[in-house]
């Protein structure tokens, strides 16, 4: 009697066990799926489009390597969200805008919960030509769609790693005042990129971030479907005139799946790299105490820059733990800005710069150039209302600002957020030019002038404090 209610229990427990849901690959124990898709579309612009990025653009004469947007696209169940990073100096609103038209019309996916940015590539073109936009928007949108095609069980992981050999601070305490001339007429207490080297560097002006943070997604049975990284590095350059790349954010989305063992060769879908910018408004590539003396080839420098972030990205993709299932959320909000304007004294200041005759001795070599950006914000609006976006996968936190944002409020959100890891990604949704810290504006430089900056001194700590609040509403979801 006892050997038979045994055996009847135990027929009874591998039923359940049949029947129960089982929580393991890609189900939760309420039975949640986590899918995904990732794709990447061709945005090289045509040739001919003005090379952007310096004080004097040129057309492009050549294709270097191509331009392209990647998409990833996740959904749990409950929540769909998206990143789309595109080689481009920087986007406005009004083309995402038509891009989140398109997908509204076309698709089922809530277009506001894309999270779409530049990669701030020096060279690529305006977004904004009239032969380029066009092109661009469907393309992004192309992306986006194939992106929902190719959606799959999966799973997904997250980390960091630093890598701080290819990260400086570019603005410096300088004791020459020459070198801290601005186009305003004035002395800034800092410069940005002084000369290289030279005794007259005191000490950089503010940190870096050398964490490479990124996101790993993988299908259900473990292949590499797409990954996606962000390192705080403005950009490398280095490139021949007149050609378009896609810097070291195109080299890196290439190399890092070569490395992660993903085979684009036979899968299908593809596998997709993706490398977004950090908070990189005061950060580049270049040792100012110590340069190198390695005369470098055109491209090599990149190269170098994408391998070794790439390299480290591996070793800790190795070591993090990929989830079946986890919460997302994404939280938008406006926030209305006042635009910088120039007071009496500078109108009459640049006056008097417009009247000076041809050859006349400069104060400062770009102070044409910037009396034309004081009057263009002279002329236009009081106030910019900005995007601000936070995301959620799982206890990361993803928060997204439309400026070159300096570094240090990317190491803030970092600290205050509420979530056990965070990273930002610049020139999201929008681009408005610099985004330097109160602090940093009292010290002067390129990244604070007029025309370089264009809103209001406090601008990065209410965005701060609102990215923040968005990231405390997900965590309470």
């Amino acid at each position: 009697m006892i050997a038979s209610r045994r055996l009847l229990l135990i027929k009874m427990v591998l039923m359940l066990l049949a029947i129960s849901p089982v929580v393991g690959m890609s189900q939760d124990a309420d039975g949640k799926v986590l899918r995904a898709g990732a794709a990447k579309s061709n945005i090289t612009p045509p040739l001919g489009e003005r090379v952007i990025g310096g004080f004097a653009p040129f057309p492009s004469t050549n294709i270097h390597d191509e331009l392209h947007a990647r998409c990833l696209i996740l959904d749990n169940g409950v929540t769909k969200l998206g990143f789309v990073i595109c080689d481009n100096l920087g986007i406005q609103k009004d083309i995402y805008n038509d891009v989140r038209k398109l997908i509204a019309e076309e698709t089922d996916f809530p277009a506001e919960n894309l999270l779409m940015a530049a990669t701030h590539t020096h060279s690529a073109t305006p977004s904004s030509s009239e032969t380029y936009r066009p092109l661009l928007v469907r393309r992004i949108a192309d992306c986006i769609r194939r992106a929902l095609q190719n959606m799959e069980e999966a799973k997904i992981g997250w980390g960091g790693v630093d890598e701080p050999s290819e990260v400086f601070n570019r603005r410096w305490y300088v004791t020459d005042p020459e070198l801290r001339r601005n186009p305003f007429g004035g002395i800034d207490e800092v410069r940005m990129n002084p000369p290289r080297g030279g005794k007259q560097l005191i000490k950089p002006a503010g940190p870096i971030d050398p964490e490479v943070s990124f996101i790993s997604v993988q299908t259900k049975d473990g292949r590499p479907l797409a990954l996606l990284g962000n390192y705080s590095l403005h950009y490398v350059g280095n490139v021949e005139r007149g050609e378009i790349s896609s810097d070291y954010f195109g080299i890196f989305s290439e190399r890092i799946g070569e490395l992660i063992g993903a085979d684009d060769d036979f899968s299908h879908p593809p596998f997709v790299g993706m490398m977004s910018n950090g908070t990189s408004g005061d950060i580049n590539n270049i040792n100012f105490p110590n340069p190198t003396k390695k005369r470098y080839a055109k491209y090599e420098k990149m190269t170098e820059v994408a391998e070794k972030v790439a390299q480290k990205v591996k070793s800790a993709y190795e070591q993090i733990e990929h989830h079946d299932w986890v919460p997302l959320g994404v939280a938008n909000r406006e926030l209305t800005l006042k635009v910088r304007k120039p007071d009496s004294a500078m109108q009459a200041y640049f006056k008097e710069v417009r009247a000076k005759p041809e050859g006349a001795e400069k104060f400062h070599r770009y102070e044409t150039n910037y009396a034309d950006r004081v009057q263009r914000l002279l002329d236009g609006p009081e106030e910019y209302v900005i995007p601000l976006q936070a995301m959620r996968i799982g206890d990361l936190a993803i928060a997204a600002i439309p400026f070159e944002t300096f570094v240090e409020i990317g190491l803030e959100i970092k600290e205050r957020s509420p979530f056990g890891d965070a990273f930002t990604i610049e020139l999201a949704n929008d681009y408005h030019g610099y985004l330097p810290t109160p602090e940093q504006h009292k010290l002067g430089g390129y990244e604070t002038w007029m025309g370089t900056n264009r809103v209001e001194f406090e601008a990065s700590e209410k965005i701060t404090d609102n990215i923040l609040e968005m990231m405390q509403e997900l965590k309470g979801e």
